[in-house]
């Protein structure tokens, strides 16, 4: 034991020595690297320069100067090492010390959540919807909140139609076909507003109703764009829905709004105020989305774009509360609203830096008109709007399906461009497309206007604008092939539209 101790204790005092020894040599290092050996360059210089000539002098104060400049450097470096390790340091500091304040902030928040709770679970009318979970009506419904209806504007508009669904009542006059109503509406928005479009503009709105719930109006401002949809509901004597989108929305809940949970009421919207009148009306109804691209439109109205394209009408339904309790609008079943097939959305977009460029994504399931020019004067005598029911709309939509198909010829020519351009631009006309070129034509056709025509517009907007994303550079010889298939397929007469876009491209090379 002694001889370990005596180990012990010699190991210990050296070690410590030499920890001692290690410092001490650090520091002197370090004296002798910024002063010692200055000071002995020093006089090593001043014990030489005794004997410098003039020549000698005029070689030493330039070095001397350079020396001094690194040495100065040398040192501000130092400086500046130390002064970012301080800040490092108190970065760090600071940093852990707003993490710690950060976790009492955040364990106040949970005291005054709980006692906010507690509060509540106290209150009369969070008392009733406790005891409205034990007990159902005999509906299914809860019983309603003792602070009233959670929808207070579409309650409103429960009590404006009396729970009671409106009947169109049309009378012979306003029995007109599909090529009638284009012209009336072109001397109606003439003679009473002063609006002037062509008819194949109107055609071209007509058809894109029946082929889409959804249509995107497009182009430089003051062509007309929200004009249009809003004197389609002057025609059609129910006025339209005109909703400002906010550059703000990001998604649904800023357009259809969304159930405070603090206060147990909807946050309703114009919007969606809009959508649930529509439910007591037979007629035709136009909600529009004034400059639409101001926000994401994949963003705000993804939901309406996935469910506008099923199948069955009866599975467009938007999800707004979890639950239904009594007092809840009357159309609503099981916190859902049916969007009725009367409604059609209508968005107007401009293309400048302020907007956000529409993708694929909805273009593809919409139908889109582009206006750039305004439309000649009409000199229209007086002409008054009609009232037309949906049922009668859409029937008009059906006979035109029976009556105007696409031709077998135009279907061959179809599929030999689609072949022509997927080989040469990797871009088809795919399924949704085709569909909508199969119910797009009929119509438009039945609007007095020509097959190859409509097929010219639809490629146009739906096929060569996916153009625009590709390398055009190297594609000019491609692009100078497709107008001449265009040309073999539709005749040097035709497709002018799609040629126009094709050469628009070319220059742009």
């Amino acid at each position: 034991m002694a001889k370990f101790s005596e180990w012990f204790i010699t190991a210990f005092k050296t070690y410590f020595r030499g920890v001692g020894l290690d410092l001490k040599n650090f520091f002197v290092g370090l004296y002798e690297l910024i002063i010692g050996n200055l000071i002995n360059y020093s006089k090593d210089f001043f014990a030489s320069s005794k004997n410098f000539s003039a020549a000698d002098w005029l070689a030493a104060v330039p070095s001397l100067l350079l020396i001094i400049l690194v040495y100065a450097a040398f040192i501000v470096l130092i400086v500046q090492l130390i002064r970012r390790y301080v800040r490092f340091v108190k970065r760090e500091y600071e940093k852990e010390a707003l993490m710690h304040e950060i976790a009492l902030l955040n364990y106040k928040v949970t005291e005054l959540t709980d006692e906010k709770n507690a509060m509540m679970a106290l209150s009369p009318a969070d008392k009733l919807a406790q005891d409205a979970k034990k007990e159902k009506l005999p509906d299914g419904k809860k019983q309603v909140p003792a602070s009233g209806p959670r929808f207070v504007k579409l309650t409103k508009v429960d009590e404006k139609y009396n729970s009671e669904i409106m009947p169109t009542v049309m009378n012979d006059g306003d029995k007109l076909s599909l090529k009638e109503l284009v012209r009336r509406f072109v001397d109606f928005a003439a003679s009473q507003m002063n609006l002037y479009y062509t008819p194949k503009t109107i055609a071209i709105f007509f058809s894109g109703m029946a082929t889409s719930k959804t249509m995107i109006l497009e182009g430089i401002s003051g062509t007309g764009k929200t004009s249009l949809p809003y004197a389609m509901g002057k025609f059609f004597k129910n006025d339209a829905h005109i909703i400002s989108v906010q550059p703000s929305w990001r998604d649904r809940a800023e357009m259809i709004g969304y159930l405070n949970e603090f206060t147990k009421k909807f946050n309703e919207t114009d919007f969606l105020e809009a959508v649930y009148e529509c439910s007591y009306r037979t007629d035709l109804n136009f909600i529009v989305l004034d400059e639409m691209n101001l926000a994401r439109v994949e963003y705000y109205f993804a939901d309406f774009l996935s469910l506008l394209e099923m199948p069955s009408p009866s599975e467009w339904l938007i999800d707004l509360v979890p639950d239904q309790i009594g007092g809840d609008p009357a159309h609503l079943n099981n916190g859902k609203l049916l969007i009725n097939q009367n409604i059609w959305f209508v968005g107007t977009a401009n293309k400048d830096d302020s907007t956000f460029t529409i993708t694929d994504k909805v273009y593809d399931r919409v139908s889109s008109i582009e206006l750039n020019s305004k439309a000649a004067p009409v000199d229209a005598d007086y002409t008054e709007g009609v009232t037309m029911s949906f049922e009668y709309l859409e029937t008009l939509f059906k006979n035109a399906q029976g009556t105007y198909k696409l031709s077998d010829k135009a279907r061959e020519n179809l599929a030999k461009l689609d072949e022509f351009i997927t080989e040469n631009f990797q871009i088809t006309f795919g399924n949704r497309i085709m569909k909508q070129i199969s119910t797009f034509i009929p119509v438009y056709a039945a609007c007095g206007f020509d097959e190859v025509d409509g097929l010219d517009y639809l490629v146009a907007r739906k096929i060569l604008r996916k153009f625009e994303t590709l390398n055009l550079p190297f594609l000019q010889k491609e692009l100078e092939n497709l107008i001449q298939v265009i040309n073999k397929l539709f005749g040097r007469n035709n497709f002018n539209e799609c040629k126009k876009m094709i050469n628009g491209f070319i220059k742009k090379i």
